[in-house]
């Protein structure tokens, strides 16, 4: 975790990703910056500065939800397809546009004011790779 600037209350979250496609559950290290920060009660943004990447919300509990949400986003969109983009991996940056690149979320008592079975994911969507997540405190 590295405080980007005092005034803004920006912090950045570093994640190594293993696998191309992959969700990495950030609860715990979100809530350790809001304890460390003291942040109280409030709402967070969290944003994801890169577009084969997103963020979001599901349930953290049990992992075959993860696994059939990947399985259903490579169905939707496949690995190859007849995309213009020549880089290889169009169907990432169209992963990353469903999901999403920030999330506001609530805090109360100083941690993420979730549901029972709720947990924060970081997307990855052309993995492996170094991600940032940037991190905005009340």
């Amino acid at each position: 975790m590295e405080k980007r600037d005092e005034g803004l209350q920006e912090f950045n979250l570093s994640i190594k990703t293993k696998k191309r496609l992959e969700f990495c559950d950030i609860t715990a290290e979100v809530n350790k910056i809001l304890q460390q920060q003291g942040v109280g009660d409030g709402v967070i943004f969290l944003f994801v500065p890169h577009t084969t990447a997103a963020v979001t919300v599901n349930e953290g509990a049990d992992p075959d939800v993860i696994a059939d949400l990947s399985a259903a986003l490579e169905r939707l969109v496949p690995r190859t397809g007849s995309y213009r983009h020549t880089e290889g991996n169009s169907d990432a940056h169209i992963k990353a546009s469903l999901l999403g690149c920030g999330l506001h979320l609530p805090v109360k008592n100083g941690r993420l004011a979730l549901g029972t079975w709720q947990s924060v994911f970081l997307a990855e969507f052309d993995g492996p790779r170094q991600r940032n997540l940037r991190l905005y405190l009340p």
